[in-house]
C-alpha cells in the first residue's frame, strides 16, 4: 500500500485543517495509508524516507535546517512531494534548499481575489487530460519559478492591478523531478471551497497520484 504524510498548519487564512481533510479523504479513496502531523518536526523523522508521498500545507511557516535537510534528502531518494498554493510555495521563505526542490516561490498576488483564466498548456499530459482552459476566481499568484519546471497550465496577467506586468504568462501548474523524486505543484486553492471547482480538484488529485512513489 502506498503511504502519505500530510503536514499542515501555519497561517489559518489558507484553511490548512480543511484542506488537509480533503487531501486525506482523496488519498484514502485512492488506496493510501495516511499520517497527519501539525508540526514541521515531522519532516525530520527518518521514517519519511519510506513514504510514497509528502504533502506540505504550511503557509508562512518556518522550518529548521535539520527538517529541510531530511525532507529534501527523502525526495531526492524517491519520495514524492505535492501540494498547492501558499501551503507549499508561500512558506519557509529562508529555506533555499526547499524552494530549489519545489521549483518556485510566491512573491505577490496583484488585486488579491480576482477573476482570471487558467490556460492549459499541455493538454496531452495525463494530469491535464480532458481539461480545457477554464475561468477561475482566486488570488492570481505571481511566482518566481525554476525554468526547468514542466509547466502544465499558465495564467496571463492583464496589468489591471500592476501595469508593468501586463501580458506576463505565469505558470499555474507544474511538475518536475528532484533527484529521484517527483514534485507536483498548483498555485490554485487560496481557500478550501476552491476544491469544489471540478477542474482544479481533478488536476490536484491527479498530481498527487503522479508524484507518489509506487508501492
Amino acid at each position: 500500500m502506498r503511504s502519505a504524510l500530510i503536514v499542515y498548519g501555519g497561517w489559518a487564512g489558507h484553511e490548512p485543517d480543511e484542506c488537509a481533510a480533503i487531501y486525506r479523504r482523496w488519498l484514502h479513496e485512492d488506496g493510501f495509508s495516511v499520517r497527519m502531523a501539525t508540526e514541521t518536526s515531522a519532516f525530520a523523522d527518518p521514517s519519511i524516507h519510506d513514504l510514497s508521498l509528502i504533502i506540505p500545507i504550511f503557509s508562512m511557516g518556518t522550518i529548521a535546517q535539520d527538517e529541510v535537510d531530511n525532507l529534501t534528502r527523502a525526495v531526492q531518494n524517491g519520495v514524492g512531494l505535492a501540494g498547492h498554493h501558499g501551503g507549499m510555495t508561500g512558506t519557509f521563505r529562508d529555506a533555499v534548499d526547499y524552494h530549489f526542490m519545489v521549483g518556485g516561490q510566491w512573491v505577490q498576488h496583484p488585486g488579491n481575489i480576482i477573476d482570471y483564466t487558467v490556460e492549459v498548456s499541455k493538454p496531452d499530459d495525463p494530469i491535464m487530460a480532458g481539461i480545457k482552459s477554464f475561468p477561475y476566481r482566486s488570488e492570481q499568484y505571481y511566482m518566481h519559478v525554476d525554468p526547468s519546471n514542466e509547466v502544465l497550465a499558465t495564467t496571463t496577467f492583464s496589468g489591471a492591478h500592476a501595469s508593468w506586468i501586463e501580458g506576463v504568462v505565469m505558470p499555474v501548474v507544474w511538475k518536475r523531478r528532484h533527484g529521484q523524486g517527483r514534485v507536483f505543484h498548483s498555485t490554485l486553492g487560496h481557500q478550501a471551497r476552491e476544491f469544489e471547482v471540478p477542474e482544479m480538484a481533478t488536476i490536484i488529485r491527479r498530481g498527487l497520484n503522479w508524484a507518489a512513489r509506487g508501492e
